[in-house]
């Protein structure tokens, strides 16, 4: 597949309108320069569509149109595509585990949760944060990578924190951003769970994401209880169900074709 340019975007972006929250905001969020990519079999008048962005992708079109070679780049990713692609998929890698997922928008206000900690603060990142979300190590990478890393993310005006001092504790950021949806994303330092950090932070951003003029929205797998739970205190209720699959390594008949 071949990497598409903004103008050449224009053309096959109403291929992902109207779709579920996380999906669409996913889709326009790849437009962000340097933390996506929009791709197509071919440049004028494409028949098959992905969009990645971190270490998800979405797939859209005819997959008669691709051989399997076509998505070895995409590799340990996430894939959200409808269910004609799966034959592609399992021929294209080693592995195709499917994971059920569960899509939440805001619906109810929630007011901030008191008291916090002592010596806690929630604040908005500013881009001088970025060597504290560094700090989170490599284990939290997934948290920034949708912003192209920890000063991407920093620089962002698009995450909430609660510090110690310097340290970030807990953060919650838009993952996705879109033109209505901005899907929201969050963890906390282990040793600080049950504080209820994560949700004084997800509850700043979601009225910063409303002040936006945009709607909240939340995506987790249906296994991810705590998540489900952060969801609901939250404000958010469920939209719809999904599954998608997690690709392993180009399959070995594909790796030889490549090599």
């Amino acid at each position: 597949m071949i990497k598409l340019s903004h103008d050449q975007v224009d053309a096959v972006s109403p291929w992902f309108a109207g779709g579920p929250p996380g999906t669409t905001a996913l889709a326009e969020h790849a437009l962000v320069p340097g933390v996506g990519h929009w791709w197509a079999d071919r440049p004028v008048n494409p028949r098959a569509v992905a969009v990645s962005c971190a270490d998800h992708l979405l797939l859209r079109g005819d997959p008669t149109t691709l051989a399997p070679l076509a998505l070895a780049p995409f590799a340990t990713h996430y894939v959200q595509a409808p269910a004609r692609f799966l034959p592609l998929l399992g021929h294209a890698f080693d592995l195709l585990v499917p994971w059920e997922r569960m899509a939440y928008v805001h619906r109810v206000p929630v007011a901030p949760p008191h008291p916090r900690p002592r010596g806690v603060t929630v604040r908005r990142l500013m881009p001088d944060d970025a060597p504290a979300v560094a700090a989170l190590g490599s284990e939290a990478a997934w948290i920034h990578a949708s912003w192209g890393g920890p000063a991407g993310l920093a620089a962002s005006g698009h995450a909430w924190a609660a510090f110690d001092k310097e340290h970030v504790l807990a953060l919650a950021c838009t993952y996705f951003r879109g033109s209505r949806y901005e899907d929201v994303a969050c963890l906390t330092v282990p040793e600080h769970r049950r504080q209820r950090l994560a949700l004084a932070c997800v509850t700043a951003l979601g009225q910063d994401i409303a002040a936006r003029g945009h709607i909240p929205s939340w995506t987790c797998s249906r296994d991810n209880r705590t998540s489900r739970l952060l969801a609901w205190n939250a404000g958010f209720r469920l939209e719809h169900e999904y599954v998608h699959y997690l690709t392993g390594q180009p399959a070995r008949r594909v790796a030889g074709l490549a090599a």
